[in-house]
């Protein structure tokens, strides 16, 4: 009988998995005496979990180096093809599905603007399982070599407990009327494959502290601007949370009391100034009926010719989301802001440097000069990658493990 808190040697070998994997992948390509040096482990241990690694098909030989005087080492790497990734996107305007390889490399990917049913939760399931079908039928890869579909929303997921978390995730969305929607309970009668879901602003986050420009940080926020406002703060290394999982609904701290009406339906948040959707209902000039993303695009456009209300609109938003960081600096004290989303990243150029100015004047001036602000590498799409790690991070701690249906495939 194993002892409570004792771990097990199936415990110990699953850890060894997880901590070589984790090296490879992110890492690689590395040889078994580098693999020694960075973990910690034995030669010995080494050995016998690089070969499981090896005899099931998630590592390979790529190569190999000099080494001082003896044989060449070998090099070793994550197979990129031996399973796949799927990330959806909802976002605010469409429905955007991801396949990805291990390698991050996008194989194909599905995108479905929401109709004018907008976010009804059945008409959001049909497009994600229409797109799901899509990418599959697109490259050919079945659904046995798919690790696991990750899925972004906008709005407060309730996590489930244990292996099939994402079964019994529940999304709170406000702002487009989703109130306990059981949206893991509805994927699951749609597919068999692995289901995580998680905010969206939560997996942009993980996908720029592991890839993007958030790497080598311990303390940092990511903020994303879409239609709306949403960030992921990371405290040593970790996603921050909160009691309930609502930490990083930034969009909805308040700039204004009393001011502008928010799609949450309180007054003043900093979504209803910043939004993309909030800049073209204010600007004047918006052309009629234009989508949300031309219509931003052309109020950069007016702005950058000179044109005095799309300048001064901007000239707000910009000091408005400089002291919004600000508050974000006294409150956590980064060591970096990522600046993130399809909306971010079209006005960033332009409003990057007035943001730093109002960020050092209203932020305290200590914690402000540690700080750096900077712009996303992901691009505009980055969200659906996001999702993706989902199913990724369970794959790197689990130490490789497939999902039954994969592991029947392979065998």
């Amino acid at each position: 009988m194993t002892t409570r808190g004792k771990q097990t040697v199936r415990d110990l070998r699953r850890g060894s998995r997880s901590t070589l994997l984790r090296r490879l992948y992110f890492e690689g390509p590395l040889s078994r005496q580098e693999l020694g040096t960075a973990t910690g482990l034995s030669a010995g241990s080494i050995s016998n979990v690089t070969g499981e690694l090896l005899a099931d098909g998630l590592i390979e030989e790529c190569g190999s180096v000099d080494s001082d005087g003896g044989r060449p080492r070998i090099l070793l790497r994550v197979v990129p093809d031996r399973a796949h990734l799927v990330g959806v996107d909802i976002g605010e305007t469409q429905v955007r599905v991801g396949l990805f390889d291990l390698a991050r490399t996008e194989l194909a990917a599905s995108d479905h603007p929401l109709d004018e049913t907008g976010h009804d939760v059945g008409h959001v399931v049909d497009l994600i399982t229409t797109g799901l079908t899509e990418v599959l039928a697109r490259t050919g890869i079945t659904a046995e070599e798919v690790l696991g579909v990750g899925v972004g929303v906008p709005g407060i997921v309730e996590q489930g407990a244990g292996p099939d978390a994402g079964d019994t995730a529940v999304v709170h969305g406000q702002t487009f009327d989703w109130n306990a929607v059981p949206l893991g309970r509805l994927l699951r009668a749609r597919t068999p494959l692995p289901l995580f879901v998680d905010n969206g602003a939560k997996t942009l986050g993980q996908a720029e502290m592991w890839f993007g420009a958030g790497q080598g940080a311990r303390n940092a926020v990511v903020a994303l601007f879409g239609s709306g406002v949403g960030a992921c703060v990371i405290a040593d290394g970790a996603r921050f949370r909160g009691a309930t999982s609502s930490a990083g609904e930034w969009g909805h701290t308040k700039v204004h009391v009393g001011g502008r009406r928010c799609r949450c339906g309180s007054r003043g948040c900093l979504e209803a100034y910043v939004g993309a959707e909030a800049l073209v209902e204010r600007w004047a000039d918006a052309p009629p009926g234009a989508s949300e993303k031309a219509g931003l695009a052309a109020l950069l456009a007016a702005a950058e010719a000179g044109r005095p209300g799309a300048v001064a609109l901007l000239d707000e938003a910009a000091e408005l989301l400089g002291a919004a960081i600000a508050d974000l600096i006294n409150l956590f004290n980064p060591e970096r802001i990522v600046i993130g989303g399809w909306a971010g990243l079209m006005l960033g150029p332009r409003l990057l440097p007035a943001v730093r100015d109002a960020a050092t004047a209203y932020a305290l001036a200590f914690p402000r000069a540690q700080t750096t602000i900077t712009l996303s590498r992901l691009g505009p799409d980055a969200v659906t990658l996001g999702a993706a790690t989902l199913p990724l991070t369970h794959f790197l701690e689990s130490g490789g493990e497939l999902p039954r249906h994969a592991t029947r495939a392979a065998g």
